[in-house]
């Protein structure tokens, strides 16, 4: 299945994409695409309805982040070894965490505004991991059943925020607009393996990233598994799980967002985004 939010900003409903690419509307169903509506009896329930016995969605409504309200939005950083280089850092021996505020969730078309002092905002084309079931001291073989779905995400980040005003890297990543999450949650069973999905970034209609999860230093089940050694994982929270090469900081000399900037970028199966880039007030 592919789970959607649709509607105005904070006014959103729940929402399926069905096999004409229409959107079918949820709200009869479930009040929205929660934690509890992603749960394994949550989608036990959505699979047994047909979606033409849906109501249609008539017209192009907006798509907001394709999960609400989750209670935690978790990154992992160089998670690519060819992207730690460009980036001037080793492979790291364990994963690099770190959080994105729940505050910068945007929907998929949704503008990107910079911070006003912001001279180094950059994108990343990720792969998200939406939690169905809860997570706490799993194995890394039981890992991928504690998954809901995967969608696209771009981790947009301020890098003199991230790396040059001290501190954590969540100054960095959590602008209001800089998580921009879907356009629609792809259920796993739809995700053989998540290992092998395509992934690339367009920056002004130019292919600036075009790489694969088959290179990830370390896989969605090994993530899952070691981030619940230290806190429980909850239905809906959300994994960012890192960004291959290509970033405007990787660039020789550095590329940086400026506004009237356009992004595009996608992943295989799980869709596509598009961004305008415009300076918050």
């Amino acid at each position: 299945m592919k789970l959607l939010r649709y509607g105005p900003a904070g006014k959103e409903k729940p929402g399926l994409l069905d096999k004409d690419g229409k959107i079918r509307d949820l709200s009869a169903v479930v009040p929205d695409i929660t934690g509890e509506a992603i749960g394994a009896k949550g989608l036990a329930r959505l699979r047994k309805i047909k979606p033409e016995s849906l109501p249609l969605v008539r017209g192009k409504p907006r798509i907001g982040a394709c999960i609400a309200n989750p209670q935690k939005f978790i990154a992992i950083g160089l998670n690519y070894s060819d992207h730690a280089a460009e980036s001037g850092l080793q492979v790291p021996k364990e994963p690099v965490v770190f959080t994105k505020q729940v505050s910068c969730l945007s929907g998929p078309y949704d503008d990107v505004t910079l911070p006003p002092k912001s001279r180094k905002s950059d994108w990343e084309v990720e792969l998200g991991v939406i939690v169905g079931t809860r997570a706490k001291n799993i194995k890394k073989k039981d890992a991928l059943a504690h998954v809901a779905g995967y969608c696209t995400i771009n981790d947009l980040s301020e890098r003199e925020f991230q790396a040059e005003r001290s501190g954590q890297w969540t100054k960095g990543k959590s602008y209001d607009t800089f998580g921009p999450v879907g356009p629609w949650l792809v259920t796993a069973d739809e995700v053989p393996d998540p290992q092998k999905l395509r992934m690339w970034l367009e920056l002004n209609g130019k292919r600036v990233q075009d790489g694969s999860t088959a290179t990830m230093v370390f896989g969605v089940a090994h993530i899952v598994a070691y981030l619940s050694q230290f806190f429980t994982l909850m239905p809906g929270d959300i994994i960012t799980t890192g960004t291959p090469p290509g970033v405007g900081m990787g660039m020789k000399p550095p590329v940086y967002l400026k506004p009237g900037d356009t992004m595009r970028l996608g992943i295989d199966g799980l869709g596509e985004q598009f961004q305008k880039v415009r300076r918050d007030r």
